[in-house]
């Protein structure tokens, strides 16, 4: 059983508070006579537009309509009150219902809608004090006072974490397009590759037309499969290739399956054990780009446990045809609880994977990463369907 975490036991904590409080305001406006019913519509909706699951909530629930018509029916509240020849109370209730509002506001709302949403919340919890005192008492002045205070404290904190939405948000998007652009070098390696060795195959069947012509069959037969193979790969990779721009592309160094041997045995620090199991049915003639996927799904893998869990002390790579689903699968476990002596400067911006994601998406194939079961350690697994590697292993079988 996953002990909770404390994030949640404080949003559970804030989410009681809040329902007290509401229940507290129900409870002034049932003091107040007949003003019960517009509050408890007021705490219903506001409750339903602070708390609603967002797994669950409507379309036309958007940020605006939810913060938007709560703050309304506050306002058409406190206008009752005023002309009603009743004083009616407000309680904290409301209060914190709309500052969580204006904080969604300011943080989800889009721009053209932000400013709109956030006057009527404030101006919702500034108006609240109308409805017990006279509006020109200098209590109303106290509490309009303290209601600025917290409503730029919530303004600000809103902002400022929505500003890091942004920054987030940007910096993926950087982090993707760089890694197309390292795809696009990666694949002029698989095209010149093919390509070169068409040219190699092409002279030579030149030179056996003239003296051995029986022959010339299995040269064609190798020219029409690297001819393949090439358009293959370009059609697999040009599609995520959206992207275009000056910068120059970063040429780095691409691995494939049989480099995975020495990756490993240069990664293990003392104290740990890295083991690698490779299928022995695994053909070494798989699709370049597919074997330099699997690479990097490993090399991420294995960074990332040396960030994040450099207290893990085995370490499992595996890589073996699945023949009942027909695809290839890479994994890397670890047996880590989080440990690390790296600085926190050094952990990574958790870009990792998202540019790996785009590397095995663009093949069709799946990457998983969380944590493992029974409680600790961490996986990483990428799935490369059939249509990569379907024909190196009917070759094999043959």
């Amino acid at each position: 059983m996953r002990s909770p975490s404390a994030r949640g036991c404080l949003r559970g904590f804030a989410v009681g508070v809040l329902l007290a409080a509401s229940g507290l305001d129900l409870l002034y406006a049932a003091t107040s006579g007949p003003s019960l019913l517009p509050e408890a519509v007021l705490l219903a909706v506001g409750l339903a537009a602070v708390l609603w699951p967002a797994e669950r909530r409507p379309e036309w629930l958007t940020p605006q309509v939810r913060t938007a018509v709560p703050a309304l029916l506050s306002l058409l509240c406190t206008a009752l009150a005023l002309l009603a020849p009743w004083e009616t109370l407000f309680g904290p209730g409301e209060a914190m219902i709309l500052l969580c509002l204006l904080f969604i506001a300011v943080r989800h709302c889009p721009p053209r809608r932000v400013l709109a949403c956030a006057v009527l919340d404030g101006g919702a919890l500034l108006a609240m004090p109308m409805r017990y005192f006279d509006p020109g008492r200098e209590e109303v002045l106290a509490f309009a006072v303290v209601g600025l205070v917290l409503i730029g404290l919530v303004a600000g904190l809103a902002g400022y974490l929505r500003t890091l939405d942004y920054r987030r948000t940007v910096a993926v998007t950087e982090t993707r397009r760089g890694e197309r652009f390292a795809i696009a070098a990666d694949l002029h390696d698989f095209v010149a590759h093919h390509v070169t060795g068409i040219l190699v195959q092409t002279q030579m069947a030149r030179m056996m037309a003239a003296t051995r012509p029986d022959e010339l069959d299995p040269v064609l037969a190798g020219i029409e499969r690297a001819a393949t193979e090439a358009l293959a790969s370009m059609r697999r990779t040009v599609g995520v290739l959206r992207d275009t721009g000056p910068e120059a592309a970063d040429h780095r160094p691409v691995g494939d399956l049989a480099g995975l041997t020495e990756l490993t045995e240069r990664f293990a620090a003392p104290g740990q054990q890295v083991t690698l199991h490779r299928d022995p049915a695994l053909p070494d003639d798989l699709p370049h780009e597919v074997q330099a996927a699997a690479f990097r799904v490993v090399q991420e893998a294995l960074t990332n446990v040396r960030r994040h869990a450099s207290d893990a002390t085995e370490i499992t790579v595996s890589v073996r045809l699945d023949h009942d689903h027909d695809r290839l699968e890479v994994r890397v476990t670890d047996d880590g609880r989080g440990g690390t002596q790296l600085p926190a400067a050094a952990h990574g911006g958790g870009f990792g994977l998202v540019g790996l994601t785009e590397r095995v998406t663009a093949l069709g194939g799946e990457l998983h990463a969380g944590p493992r079961g029974g409680g600790y350690g961490w996986e990483v697994r990428g799935v490369f369907p059939a249509a990569a590697v379907h024909k190196s292993w009917r070759l094999q079988k043959s």
